[in-house]
């Protein structure tokens, strides 16, 4: 059997803000729709199912995120999640500059759980939290640079 990644589906609270924030970090909106009736109920196992959905690509055209935000049934608020909890845990981009998506990330105030890690002078690494609580992560790698730092 063969299997492809497909996407990351994210239910936000604000699909434009959401959609905002990864834009401005580089994903292109490649699709938009509302999505209801009953394939949709019986795809995502919810009655009434009725969302606001956009897809979003990375540059590359390797990476997909589906948000969605739920117009029926209501949306469940619930805690942010933590980075050690059980389930669905993050979104992990790579990046040529960690502190250029660091402040794209605090133009729409999303900051660092914590700081800019350094991964035995490998990797350059800072879990932000992003809009409705969604944990995203950032890794520069630190060898992609040395070649451009000696030219």
């Amino acid at each position: 059997m063969a299997i492809h990644l497909e996407n990351v589906g994210i239910a936000v609270r604000d699909i434009e803000a959401t959609i905002a924030f990864f834009t401005d970090l580089g994903l292109t909106v490649i699709g938009r729709d509302t999505v209801s009736g009953e394939w949709a109920d019986t795809a995502v196992g919810l009655d009434g199912n009725h969302a606001k959905i956009a897809m979003l690509q990375t540059p590359d055209g390797q990476g997909r995120l589906e948000l969605f935000e739920y117009i029926h049934p209501e949306a469940i608020e619930t805690r942010p999640t933590r980075p050690n909890e059980i389930g669905m845990h993050r979104v992990a981009f790579s990046v040529d500059d960690i502190d250029q998506a660091l402040e794209i990330a605090a133009k729409h105030d999303c900051h660092p759980l914590r700081g800019v890690a350094t991964y035995e002078d490998v990797y350059k690494l800072s879990y932000v939290r992003g809009p409705s609580g969604i944990i995203v992560m950032f890794a520069e790698d630190l060898r992609k640079n040395e070649g451009a730092n000696h030219s």
